[in-house]
C-alpha cells in the first residue's frame, strides 16, 4: 500500500469519533466512520473538540473544514466503506466482536487493505487470528483523550509485514501523532506496563499504611511527574549514572511491591463497588461537579503543555 486516502473508522463512540478528527487532519483523507447505529459524528466532534476552540488552537473554520471531510455510514456494503485503504477498528473491548468485525471486512475489502485494531488490553495477535491476510494486521493503541494525546503504540502481531508495519507508522505521523512500534505483541505493549507498574506501587502504599493517596498523588505531582516529559527514565538513568541507578536498585528493588495479583485493597474497593467516577468514591469521593472539573483540566493541561 503506497497510498493511504480513504480511512475507515469502524465504531462511533468517544475513541472513534477521535480518531476520525485526528485523521482529518491530514487534507487528503476521506474518512468514513461505520457503526451499527446511527450516531451524530459531527456533534460529538464538536463537543470533543471544544477546548481546543475555547483555547484558540482551532478556529470553527477550520473544524468545519475538516468536518467536511469525514462522513458516516451504517452500511458495510456501501461503496465508502469498500474503497478504505486503512482501516481503524474501534469498537468494545471484547475479543469476539472484534473478531467477528474484521472477518466482515475482510470479505468485502481488498487484500491490501490495511487492518488496525484500537485495544488497549487485548492481543492483536488474537485478534487477528482467523484472518486470511494476517501480514497486513497492526495494532494500534491510541491513548485517551485520543484527540490530545499523542502517542500511539503500533504494535506487531507475530504476522505483521514490515511494509505494514512501516506503512502504518508513516500514517500515524501524517496525522500528527507520535507513534511508537512495539515489537512484541506482550500484554500492555509498552506504555501501559510502565503505567500500571506505577499504579501497584502507588496502590500498594496506601494499602500499607505508608501514607494517604492524596499524599502519594502529591509526590508524584511535584516531583518526577514535573520532570518526566523532559526527561524520561532512562535519560534520567545515564543522567545520574548507571553505576547509580544499579546501587540504588540494588537497595530498594527488595522492598517495592512485586506482587503478580491485583492489591487486597483494590480488591475490597472493587467488592465494596467503590469503583471511582463510576460510583462517586474510589481512592476520592466524586461528585458530578468534582467529575466534570477533573474532565476538564486534564484537556486544559494538556492543551497548555501541547499547544502554548
Amino acid at each position: 500500500m503506497s497510498t493511504i486516502k480513504n480511512v475507515l473508522i469502524v465504531g462511533g463512540g468517544l475513541m472513534g469519533k477521535n480518531i476520525a478528527f485526528v485523521a482529518s487532519s491530514a487534507p487528503e483523507h476521506n474518512i468514513t466512520v461505520y457503526d451499527v447505529r446511527e450516531v451524530d459524528v459531527a456533534a460529538g466532534i464538536r463537543e470533543n473538540t471544544k477546548q481546543l476552540v475555547e483555547a484558540g488552537v482551532l478556529t470553527e473554520a477550520e473544524l468545519e473544514e475538516r468536518l467536511s471531510r469525514i462522513g458516516f455510514t451504517t452500511d458495510l456494503d456501501s461503496e465508502e466503506v469498500k474503497r478504505s485503504d486503512l482501516v481503524i477498528e474501534a469498537v468494545f473491548e471484547n475479543m469476539d466482536l472484534k473478531r467477528e468485525t474484521f472477518a466482515k471486512l475482510e470479505a468485502r475489502l481488498r487484500p491490501d487493505c490495511i487492518f488496525c485494531t484500537n485495544t488497549s488490553v487485548m492481543s492483536p495477535t488474537e485478534i487477528s487470528q482467523n484472518l486470511e491476510h494476517k501480514e497486513r494486521f497492526a495494532g494500534t493503541h491510541f491513548w485517551n483523550p485520543g484527540h490530545l494525546i499523542p502517542l500511539v503504540e503500533v504494535v506487531r502481531t507475530e504476522a505483521t509485514s514490515q511494509e505494514t508495519a512501516d506503512a502504518v507508522m508513516e500514517f500515524m505521523t501524517k496525522i500528527g501523532k507520535k507513534p511508537c512500534l512495539c515489537n512484541k505483541d506482550v500484554p500492555g505493549f509498552i506504555a501501559n506496563r510502565l503505567q500500571h507498574a506505577l499504579w501497584r506501587e502507588a496502590i500498594s502504599i496506601v494499602e500499607n499504611g505508608i501514607a494517604d493517596a492524596a499524599t502519594v498523588d502529591t509526590a508524584i505531582k511535584n516531583s518526577f511527574g514535573l520532570r518526566l516529559p523532559q526527561l524520561a527514565p532512562l535519560e534520567n538513568s545515564d543522567m545520574v549514572g548507571t553505576d547509580l541507578t544499579y546501587n540504588i536498585h540494588d537497595y530498594v528493588l527488595a522492598h517495592i511491591e512485586d506482587s503478580h495479583r491485583p492489591s487486597p485493597l483494590l480488591t475490597k474497593m472493587k467488592e465494596e463497588g467503590k469503583m471511582g467516577f463510576k460510583s462517586g468514591e474510589g481512592f476520592y469521593k466524586w461528585s458530578d461537579e468534582d467529575i466534570k472539573k477533573c474532565n476538564e483540566d486534564l484537556n486544559a493541561y494538556l492543551i497548555k503543555m501541547l499547544y502554548k
